[in-house]
């Protein structure tokens, strides 16, 4: 379903179609973490467990680093 892209408060994507795409992008990052792990200690369920922890590490400080970012004024335009 194509919109008018001269409304700028209208998003350019379904909130759907983000989601899938972050998850998507989430998967590929554990399937190489995992790959990197075990190409590097050689033990796939370490790997395993590297890639998963890893991820959701990195998914909760980016969730902080945005929340963060949020208290941040400087180069938002009102």
């Amino acid at each position: 379903m194509a919109h008018s892209t001269d409304d700028p408060s209208r998003p350019l994507q379904a909130r759907k179609r983000a989601v899938i795409k972050t998850l998507g992008y989430r998967l590929l990052m554990v399937a190489i973490t995992i790959v990197v792990a075990w190409a590097v200690i050689g033990d796939a369920r370490a790997a395993i467990d590297i890639g998963l922890v890893a991820n959701v590490v990195k998914t909760g400080t980016y969730y902080g680093y945005e929340r963060l970012w949020d208290r941040i004024s400087w180069g938002v335009f009102a």
